[in-house]
């Protein structure tokens, strides 16, 4: 009878397990997005979504305003509890040991730790990442999925201009932001870094190209966030084309050509070697 009551026990809370993966996953984010993610109704997700607020599990946020009038809609994240309660109850056990790693062998052992546990996943998500093709976006894609199966909650979405493009000296290359709505290893992490800087070099190598970390969980944020950057995103067009054309042509007097020979006409040329990775 024990064994019929727990099976029915958590018969009861897939649901609300599934709506709690979700917020992990995709935080911060709506109730009608949740509902569209796991074909239910947005009524039956804000009922697992109050329980799970109430239990201190995740908690809701406003979200960015649009303009509109009325109430601003809500979106919820994963409070440190709810990683916690995704985490399991390893992590002082993990920080002592690392700590008397770092006292006793000192700080260079660590680091030399932290390259062997994401060496380890390298080897193993290579493969797949390599079976994706060259393309930064769907190699990206490749590594959330095998991100996702170890516990990572992650996701990857193409965005059109880089968040690194409001930072000073910025360029507004597009890529892919790499989310993982969950770390199994936060509390541990923002005790040594040394363990999101080892897995930010893995990503690096796996996916080809100098990423850039964000945002981690570690460091207080709801997610860690990867930016993967894909120079072929179109957002060049974007600036000022019409200064661009003008500045294509210039005329030239009595002066030398392209070519490097002088004439006595006045000769208009036209640049071919500027922008030509533009349309």
């Amino acid at each position: 009878m024990q064994i019929e009551g727990e099976t029915r026990r958590e018969a009861t809370d897939a649901p609300r397990d599934r709506v709690f993966a979700a917020v992990l996953e995709h935080g911060p984010v709506s109730a009608a997005s949740v509902a569209g993610r796991l074909g239910v109704t947005p009524a039956a997700v804000r009922r697992h979504l109050e329980t799970l607020s109430d239990e201190g599990l995740i908690e809701p946020r406003s979200a960015p305003t649009t303009g509109r009038r009325g109430r601003p809609a809500r979106v919820f994240v994963a409070t440190e509890r709810g990683q916690g309660a995704a985490r399991g109850d390893y992590d002082l056990l993990a920080v002592a040991a690392l700590e008397y790693l770092d006292a006793h062998v000192g700080p260079d052992a660590v680091r030399d730790f932290a390259e062997q546990r994401f060496g380890d996943l390298e080897r193993r998500y290579a493969p797949v990442v390599e079976a994706a093709g060259p393309d930064p976006r769907e190699r990206a894609k490749a590594l959330a999925g095998q991100l996702s199966a170890d516990g990572f909650a992650a996701s990857a979405r193409t965005v059109a201009v880089s968040p690194l493009a409001a930072r000073p000296g910025g360029s507004p290359v597009g890529g892919v932001q790499l989310c993982q709505g969950h770390c199994p290893v936060h509390a541990v992490a923002a005790r040594f870094p040394q363990l999101c800087e080892a897995e930010t070099r893995v990503f690096s190598r796996l996916l080809g190209v100098h990423v850039q970390r964000l945002a981690t969980i570690a460091h207080g944020e709801h997610v860690c966030t990867t930016f993967v950057p894909t120079p072929d995103v179109p957002v060049r067009n974007t600036s000022r084309p019409s200064r661009l054309a003008a500045g294509e042509r210039r005329t030239r007097t009595a002066g030398t050509t392209a070519a490097g020979t002088t004439t006595g006409t006045s000769t208009t040329t036209t640049s071919s070697t500027v922008r030509k990775d533009l349309p």
